[in-house]
């Protein structure tokens, strides 16, 4: 692999300027009309018509039937794992390729991370290799599966959809099925992904959303919890709006509940975004293909293209170097960043993290290879109309 024609590759789809971030936001429709409004009515905190528009909006653009604004995606997971009944000492089986959000919202519940390993084709969860594992490691008592070693009941399992790129679900849907584990896909960074023309977040009985700066949509800072189920939907809002019981003037709170809830302020800013999302995903996706383009002919370094069954959001471009190149991923991060293109690796590997090298794993053999190999790429929308505006 050649590095300089890599950077050259990369540096021939962006526009000429001395530096260019990750991933940027892009405020160009009704933003500031939106907030400003807030602002002119006092309605700048949890409570305002922002909030049940930007709710209104997600559920209707992802097909969900409930859709519920909180403060971050961090919050969403961890109340969605509530939600599906994981407890204290419960394991939660969930890829070693992922951000720490996913880890640290079960060490919320109590629970204990159990890591398992991610297919190449995905970049996420693989739902083959992980069936044969259970089939070794666990045993089913009483309609709920154990882990043999450990002891400790797998209550759930939580597929995240790598850098916008969607989970094979329906194999993983069968694996909870036979073991009869909870899914609650981890969506932070697939708004705007399909999964065989529906949705992410529809597989699961909950799915979290996020809406950090950096994300294809975002709030500022926020998430949301995504639901089919209407009864869990009201319960989420109940939960991430300190469990109040509705009334004029008493503050009556009938369970523990989290102050979890979405400032109206954000929220005007998320359905202003929200207006532009397709013509973000078309840009983004302008911006993948001339990307897959310039890496065509290049040795030791392929462009990270989503499954026939899946329609990405690509919200993080992808370089996948051979294994034989891996030990240059180094070198090539410094080259980009000291010429202005602002690139990163992967996630450290969960396990290898002090707080959850004693957690439970698998072999993680492609994980492992996965993270050696993983470069993300400026993905920002605007760079898809090619002359750099934001």
């Amino acid at each position: 692999m050649e590095i300089d024609k890599v950077v050259s590759a990369i540096r021939s789809v962006l526009p000429a300027r001395d530096f260019i971030g990750l991933h940027e936001p892009c405020f160009a429709g009704n933003e500031w009309g939106y907030v400003k409004e807030c602002l002119d009515t006092g309605w700048v905190s949890s409570v305002g018509k922002f909030v049940d528009r930007f709710e209104e909006q997600l559920a209707e653009y992802t097909g969900v039937r409930r859709a519920v604004a909180v403060v971050n995606g961090t919050a969403a997971l961890h109340v969605c794992l509530l939600l599906v009944g994981v407890e204290q000492g419960d394991e939660v089986l969930m890829p070693a390729l992922t951000f720490i959000a996913t880890a640290n919202a079960v060490s919320y519940c109590g629970a204990v991370p159990h890591f398992v390993d991610s297919e190449e084709a995905t970049l996420g969860l693989d739902p083959v290799r992980l069936r044969t594992y259970l089939e070794n490691a666990t045993e089913i008592r009483a309609g709920q599966c154990f882990n043999k070693s450990t002891g400790r009941r797998i209550k759930a399992v939580v597929p995240m959809h790598a850098f916008g790129h969607p989970v094979d679900l329906d194999p993983l849907l069968e694996v909870c099925h036979r073991f009869h584990l909870e899914l609650v896909e981890d969506a932070a960074e697939s708004l705007g992904s399909f999964y065989k023309g529906r949705h992410t977040g529809n597989w699961g009985r909950v799915s979290a959303v996020s809406f950090n700066g950096n994300k294809l949509v975002t709030t500022g800072g926020g998430g949301a919890i995504l639901t089919n189920d209407e009864e869990l939907g009201r319960l989420a809002k109940h939960l991430t709006t300190t469990a109040k019981v509705p009334h004029r003037w008493n503050f009556c709170h009938d369970m523990i509940g989290f102050n979890y809830r979405m400032p109206n302020l954000n929220a005007a800013l998320g359905c202003a975004q929200l207006e532009q999302l397709e013509g973000f995903l078309e840009r983004k996706r302008s911006l993948a293909q001339r990307y897959k383009e310039a890496l065509a002919d290049l040795e030791g370094v392929s462009f990270f293209e989503e499954q026939a069954f899946a329609r990405s959001n690509y919200w993080l471009n992808v370089l996948l170097l051979d294994e034989k190149n891996a030990a240059e991923r180094d070198a090539l991060l410094a080259r980009t960043n000291d010429v202005g293109v602002m690139t990163r690796p992967a996630w450290m590997l969960m396990h290898k993290l002090a707080m959850f090298e004693q957690c439970p794993r698998m072999d993680l053999q492609v994980a492992e290879s996965l993270e050696r190999r993983i470069i993300n790429i400026p993905s920002s929308a605007f760079l898809g109309d090619g002359d750099g505006k934001a």
